[in-house]
């Protein structure tokens, strides 16, 4: 649907995003992943037509270039809206200023409503409105003009848990209208959500395509364990054996990875035993995406230090 060529976004010396190219299908929810200032809300804002490009640029599959925001649906990270209104009236008054005729605009404004899940509050004013509410209310007029690409900014980060279920269930529902790129720094997010990642470092992707494509370059197995006591004497312990590759403690769990996984649960189980060690809770597993994650970013880190 979209093609990113050498994307390129230069504040003064300091570059925000650094020559990305990437394509998005049809049809896909697409996780732009990476920590606060990544360059993620940049790359949005290039794509949406509201931030110009120092260089590169921004094609619709069908070969349209330079002005293409009629095709794009945008929701920013902090929408705002005018709490007088209520619902329908918002959504009428976007419509209006798409240049979308009267009727169609209210017949438009009704549909949307019905299809985020907010008719029953349509004439409530917005400023009743719970978040959940409002994000669902931000992703209908992003839609109201019927976008080919749909921009989502963070678009649960600022929900309460039911709000959150609810807007990831409306968007997952949504790529059967459009395509769906949209940014978060909340991997459980992109794991439950998306069908393709971009990990965005330091304004470049350093890693792309389908979750299931990622894991497998990247994941590899694990065995986490919690002791009572310092964890650190264990570790310097468990680290020593040849099947390990490496160890990091975080939130009082050594987490162990392994070349081995059959081999490194029997040693370890046995050790534990013969040792007396007082162990509170033992998982075999693989890395999960934030493991993942942190594992290219650091590689990436490495390089950029060379």
């Amino acid at each position: 649907m979209i093609h990113l060529k050498n994307l390129t976004k230069k504040f003064d010396k300091e570059y925000a995003v650094k020559n990305i190219t990437f394509d998005l299908s049809q049809g896909k929810c697409v996780a732009l992943l990476g920590p606060n200032g990544a360059g993620k809300t940049t790359t949005l804002k290039m794509i949406a037509g509201l931030m110009h490009p120092t260089s590169g640029e921004v094609e619709l599959s069908n070969g349209v270039s330079g002005d293409i925001r009629k095709y794009i649906g945008y929701l920013p990270q902090h929408p705002q809206f005018h709490n007088w209104m209520t619902g329908k009236e918002f959504l009428h008054f976007v419509a209006r200023l798409s240049n979308i005729p009267k009727l169609e605009s209210q017949k438009r404004a009704e549909q949307l409503l019905d299809r985020v899940g907010i008719a029953d509050a349509k004439n409530r004013r917005i400023s009743s409105y719970s978040g959940g509410m409002k994000q669902r209310l931000g992703i209908a007029q992003a839609m109201i003009h019927k976008p080919s690409v749909l921009l989502l900014d963070e678009p649960v980060s600022a929900l309460d848990p039911i709000g959150r279920r609810d807007v990831l269930n409306l968007m997952e529902d949504l790529k059967q209208e459009a395509t769906l790129l949209y940014s978060t720094h909340i991997l459980n997010d992109a794991e439950e959500a998306s069908d393709e990642i971009l990990l965005m470092h330091k304004g470049s992707i350093v890693e792309s395509g389908s979750l299931q494509d990622v894991k497998e370059r990247h994941q590899v197995d694990k065995i986490t364990l919690r002791f009572e006591g310092n964890m650190e004497l264990y570790k310097e312990i468990v680290e020593a054996f040849p099947f390990v590759t490496h160890t990091d403690i975080q939130k009082q769990k050594l987490h162990v990875y392994v070349q081995n996984i059959a081999e490194a649960r029997d040693v370890l189980l046995d050790l534990v035993h013969k040792e007396q060690w007082p162990l509170l809770f033992f998982e075999v597993g693989q890395t999960t995406l934030e493991d993942l994650f942190m594992k290219v970013v650091n590689e990436h880190a490495m390089a950029d230090h060379l």
